[in-house]
């Protein structure tokens, strides 16, 4: 069976389950009954940590969309609308993005079932992933550009409208790497030379390794974060490490906002904690900027907010950050009242974190 059959098999499958949701629906109008629809509860405090599986999830509390009121009504109406354009989206084996999704809902002929906001489509499309347990990277829907990027001794096919393409993520893309798709199980890996995934917060820093030719030194597939990272990235990121059993290491700034941009990467977000066990890759560790670098490297640094504290202390209950390693590092830096960039590690010479700091840092955890 080829990469393109599986792709339109997927694609019945999305197709088949919009189909069901629009048919329970029907039924319950049949039926007498007042249609409805029963979501997951998605909020902070119905998200809950599985410590078997290592990722965030939701909780057992649910709320319905009902068309008992008018508020609930308007929304299954929406549902509708949003249902039958990714059905017939499927249909034609077209696309389009979820900021194109708002606009389009203008045209609908139902003034009641657009859509007030870019906000407003966006939740409802992950709402119709969770009861339609299909993802909306398989209903042909994508966000806008990531520009995430990979650079490293990789050898992938990638399926495109135009055919498949064979594409060394080295040899056959510029200095700014290969770009991730919106949808990155389309592509198939087809050989490797790596040793370990290096995921980059900032692009000043994956620029840095890459002009230093780490990737190349030490057999390192460079995926760059882009800050908090598109879903995409996470899944590329997920399959790197579970089909090519690649150890998966995260290089971020020193402060509790990037602390949270490897945790997403890591345990998943609240926000997509419906497809945590997709995305996330529990067995990634955290590389740096630590708490204690900033201490031992004397880096340039600067004070930490008031934000900044309170994410802190946040992180100290926070299950992604419960073992003895990190309860150290948070309460260094709270001691310390202070925070670096990566770009800090510049301060002691360019070379000095591809010299020095990383390859000290993945020998001492094992990586190297």
């Amino acid at each position: 069976m080829s990469a393109n059959d599986d792709y339109e098999i997927q694609d019945d499958l999305a197709r088949e389950r919009l189909i069901d949701l629009a048919s329970e629906f029907y039924d319950q109008f049949a039926e007498g009954d007042v249609p409805t629809m029963e979501i997951p509860t998605r909020t902070k405090s119905n998200i809950v940590f599985d410590e078997d599986k290592d990722v965030w999830v939701y909780g057992d509390r649910t709320s319905t969309r009902s068309a008992n009121t008018v508020s609930g009504a308007q929304k299954l109406l929406k549902a509708i609308y949003t249902i039958e354009f990714l059905e017939n989206q499927l249909k034609e084996g077209r696309s389009s993005t979820l900021r194109e999704l708002y606009y389009l809902s203008e045209s609908w002929d139902e003034e009641r079932a657009q859509f007030s906001g870019q906000d407003e489509s966006n939740q409802l499309v992950e709402d119709l992933e969770i009861v339609s347990d299909v993802t909306r990277e398989d209903f042909h829907m994508r966000p806008e550009e990531s520009g995430a990027t990979i650079m490293g001794p990789l050898f992938l096919r990638e399926q495109t409208r135009r055919g498949e393409r064979e594409i060394h993520c080295q040899k056959d893309v510029g200095e700014g790497g290969y770009q991730i798709p919106n949808n990155p199980d389309t592509i198939e890996f087809l050989d490797n030379d790596a040793d370990f995934v290096l995921c980059v917060e900032t692009g000043g820093m994956r620029d840095r390794l890459v002009e230093n030719g780490f990737d190349e030194e030490y057999n390192a597939i460079i995926v760059h974060l882009k800050g908090q990272p598109a879903r995409a990235t996470r899944r590329i990121t997920k399959r790197l490490h579970d089909e090519l059993d690649l150890p998966v290491v995260v290089f971020c700034d020193g402060d509790p906002w990037s602390y949270r941009i490897y945790a997403s990467v890591s345990y998943g977000s609240i926000k997509s904690a419906h497809l945590s066990e997709y995305l996330a890759t529990p067995e990634a560790e955290y590389i740096g900027i630590q708490p204690e670098d900033i201490v031992e490297y004397e880096l340039p640094t600067d004070p930490l907010s008031d934000s900044d504290i309170n994410a802190l202390e946040s992180e100290l209950d926070d299950p992604r950050f419960q073992d003895d390693y990190w309860t150290e590092q948070i309460e260094l830096q709270l001691d310390i009242g202070k925070k670096a960039e990566q770009q800090a590690l510049a301060s002691r010479g360019l070379d000095f974190v591809t010299d020095t700091y990383l390859p000290e840092r993945l020998t001492d955890m094992g990586v190297l």
